[in-house]
């Protein structure tokens, strides 16, 4: 059986020299007003980030920008506006993609039979949930993601 933490960390080998993106976590300051700022960067592969000391779950996934003037015609829309301009407000830059709300995934507490976030040891078999209630061997899942970030 081959352990989460052996496959994240081979994962992590062969993601070096690809691009990381921003994590950003929402503050908010009477003088600075609400904003995400940057707080360290990890690999976007599929439902995880892979950043060098742990691993995360993802949240929601944004790209900085200033919503200039516009006219919404769905306040999900302006909503979606208003939290790309805050990652720009917290130092992002025009265009770099923020990752916000994402969660740490516990790997000792898989590799121990258990589960966190979208990884679970099932049957044996570390395994990744990956959409709605599908899961799938971690190992094939992982091998998939990292050729598509690796474009081959």
């Amino acid at each position: 059986m081959t352990s989460a933490a052996r496959l994240l960390a081979d994962a992590r080998t062969v993601l070096a020299g690809i691009p990381k993106e921003g994590l950003g976590e929402e503050r908010s300051s009477r003088w600075r007003g609400d904003r995400i700022l940057r707080i360290g960067e990890a690999w976007h592969v599929g439902v995880l980030l892979l950043a060098d000391d742990r691993v995360l779950a993802t949240g929601e996934v944004l790209r900085a920008a200033d919503p200039g003037r516009r006219g919404y015609t769905a306040e999900s829309a302006r909503e979606r506006a208003a939290r790309r301009q805050m990652a720009l407000r917290g130092g992002f830059r025009e265009g770099e993609v923020a990752h916000v709300g994402w969660s740490v995934i516990d790997v000792d507490a898989v590799d121990a039979g258990g589960a966190s976030g979208p990884l679970a040891m099932r049957d044996g078999v570390v395994s990744v949930r990956w959409s709605g209630s599908s899961w799938r061997p971690l190992e094939k899942y992982l091998r998939e993601q990292l050729e598509l970030l690796a474009g081959r």
